[in-house]
């Protein structure tokens, strides 16, 4: 009978293991590091990924921290030159890098020669401001096969994987070339002060020859230009010269300077001859050029450009975009802005970092921005 009571108690036992192992199945239970099919199996394969991704990522940004990078200029004349380079100075900092600047002084042979010592000296990345085709290339294929990336400014450059920056140079010129034929009725004698070989001004003459066609009833007179160590002195005393050339008034309606360089050094000379009835249009814009144009006395009127700040910050962004292990696209055109002298106050001196406060769009572009760059502060 004892024998028989504790079979009963055995199956017993049994049979209530096996109902609740029956209902533990049924409702999809499952004990630690055990996988299922379906949706719970899928769940457990992207989290892994995910977080491991979030780890990447962040070993990404902290890795940022230290580059060394090489800014290769062709030119470094006048204050448009000097903010750019500020600009680039500025945002290297923010993400905690070491900026070297080297300047080739318009020497071509020089800029292809400081493009392959930043490569020898494995600099984490380079920065190029204008230069031609013939000097950069092989630098910059070089630079790519050692796994530097490059990105350009104001360059005629083709090469996959390499990113170029422009102002939306036909633009700057439009804005400015339909601003002068308005205010000369669409008629009369201009002077032309533009240079060959940059890419910007062959971007620029292309407008140009467009306003040409355009407004037939608007002669062109006389054309110069030369970029210089002293391109504004040079600039002044030729234009010195035209006027005295074209000495009466009505001779010369306006200057179009595809320049700033170019429309300061004209403008001095449009001022101290007393000629008050030319007007000037540029290109470009510095504290400096600001100044001029605030002037009531001086026949600089109007200019179309992008903050040159911006341009060196932007050029920067996408550099660590590519730091950071980013695909940026071969081609950035930066949108100009057009500023003249009547959009300014009349009571104060302001500055490029004020200009905004007057002109909408100008300074404090976020193109190139990207959402990690929020963990990197502007010193």
């Amino acid at each position: 009978m004892g024998t028989t009571l504790r079979r009963g108690r055995m199956w017993g036992i049994l049979t209530a293991i096996l109902c609740f192992s029956i209902i533990i199945s049924a409702c999809g239970i499952k004990s630690a590091g055990q996988t299922t099919a379906g949706s719970e199996a899928g769940k457990t394969q992207t989290t892994a990924p995910a977080n491991n991704q979030e780890e990447n990522k962040d070993d990404k940004v902290k890795d940022l921290k230290g580059k060394r990078i090489a800014l290769v200029m062709e030119l470094n004349t006048g204050t448009f030159s000097q903010q750019y380079a500020e600009g680039v100075k500025e945002e290297v900092e923010r993400f905690g890098g070491e900026l070297t600047v080297f300047v080739a002084e318009r020497d071509k042979s020089k800029m292809a020669t400081y493009v392959n010592m930043a490569v020898n000296q494995k600099f984490d990345g380079i920065l190029t401001d204008h230069g031609t085709p013939e000097a950069l290339t092989k630098g910059i294929k070089k630079a790519q096969e050692n796994n530097i990336p490059v990105v350009a400014f104001d360059a005629l450059l083709d090469i996959p994987g390499v990113t170029v920056l422009e102002q939306g140079d036909e633009k700057m010129a439009e804005l400015t070339l339909e601003q002068l034929a308005a205010d000369a009725g669409g008629k009369g004698n201009i002077v032309k002060i533009w240079v060959a070989g940059f890419a910007p001004m062959e971007r620029r003459q292309t407008a140009y020859a467009a306003f040409q066609q355009k407004y037939p009833e608007i002669k062109e007179i006389a054309a110069f230009g030369a970029a210089s160590s002293s391109t504004a002195l040079d600039t002044q005393a030729k234009m010195e010269a035209i006027l005295k050339q074209y000495p009466n008034k009505g001779d010369i309606t306006a200057v179009w300077a595809a320049w700033d360089e170019f429309a300061k050094g004209a403008s001095r000379a449009i001022k101290q001859a007393g000629r008050d009835e030319i007007k000037v249009y540029g290109i470009d814009m510095s504290d400096e050029d600001l100044q001029m144009l605030q002037d009531p006395t001086s026949p600089w009127i109007a200019t179309a450009a992008v903050d040159p700040k911006d341009i060196g910050r932007v050029q920067a962004r996408y550099l660590y975009q590519k730091l950071y292990g980013e695909k940026t696209e071969d081609r950035v055109v930066l949108e100009p802005i057009f500023v003249q002298r009547d959009d300014l106050p009349k009571d104060k001196q302001v500055s490029t970092n004020e200009l905004g406060q007057y002109v909408q769009g100008w300074s404090g572009s976020k193109q190139g921005e990207k959402e990690w760059m929020k963990l990197y502060k502007y010193k």
